[in-house]
């Protein structure tokens, strides 16, 4: 017999729905004995998008096995609210800051990086690999490719709604409420390793003969060896910063 639910789905979920489904709550009948978490995912949700599933009022998990005529209320990620005595999805809501991307968000990367989110990029990681990276290092996925959440071992992930790299940072630290959490200039943004200061003497070789006459003070990244000093680019860097942390 088939199962008819009523269902509504909160905030950013509704970026997944057609226009006439969202923010408001819909009748969808199906075949066959679904898992919650296949419902959405037939609808177009991804599940690593959700962190908060109610039932008839009460909180379940992802394989709960929907009924006829259930009322379901379904909220995405929260980030600035507690919500641990409620959510039966994971042990702990999803709150980790560290990220892997997919290949096409280098620029992402390298802005994350350069304000100190544990960022791990590489242009040629494939989808196991992203996936692996993700589960084994408790990192978020950031994708544009929304067929990566299909994958079931997938928990923590975000599909960005821009293609624009600024836009994007923009997105992340607004979805992860990550203003107050920039360490700016603690990590490599070629490699992501960790940056420290260096004595210029180590790195002299490195260095054009006009930076080793006007500067003094220079950083290196533990991993690549790569040399930082606080140049115009340093300056520049500032006032991005700054824009991100109050953007009115």
């Amino acid at each position: 017999m088939p199962t008819t639910i009523h269902i509504r789905f909160y905030e950013e979920l509704n970026d997944f729905l057609p226009k006439k489904r969202r923010k408001i709550p819909f009748h969808h009948t199906y075949n066959g004995n679904m898992s919650i978490k296949d419902v959405f995912e037939s609808l177009g949700v991804p599940h690593t998008e959700v962190d908060l599933i109610l039932v008839n009022g009460e909180s379940v998990d992802f394989n709960y096995k929907t009924k006829n005529n259930d009322y379901i209320s379904v909220y995405p990620v929260f980030e600035s609210l507690d919500i641990k005595n409620v959510t039966k999805l994971r042990p702990e809501p999803l709150r980790i800051t560290k990220f892997v991307l997919d290949v096409h968000l280098g620029k992402l990367a390298r802005y994350l990086r350069m304000l100190g989110f544990d960022s791990l990029y590489e242009n040629n990681y494939s989808d196991p690999q992203i996936i692996d990276i993700s589960i084994k290092e408790k990192r978020i996925i950031l994708t544009r490719d929304i067929g990566i959440f299909k994958n079931r071992l997938v928990t923590h992930g975000y599909w960005l709604r821009s293609q624009k790299p600024k836009e994007q940072l923009t997105e992340v630290i607004n979805r992860f409420n990550l203003s107050n959490s920039f360490k700016p200039f603690n990590r490599c943004i070629e490699c992501n390793g960790s940056i420290q200061v260096v004595d210029k003497q180590k790195i002299a070789n490195k260095l054009k003969p006009k930076t080793k006459k006007y500067f003094n003070e220079f950083y290196q990244c533990t991993i690549c060896e790569r040399v930082y000093w606080e140049g115009s680019h340093y300056h520049r860097m500032i006032e991005r910063i700054c824009s991100l942390q109050n953007p009115n």
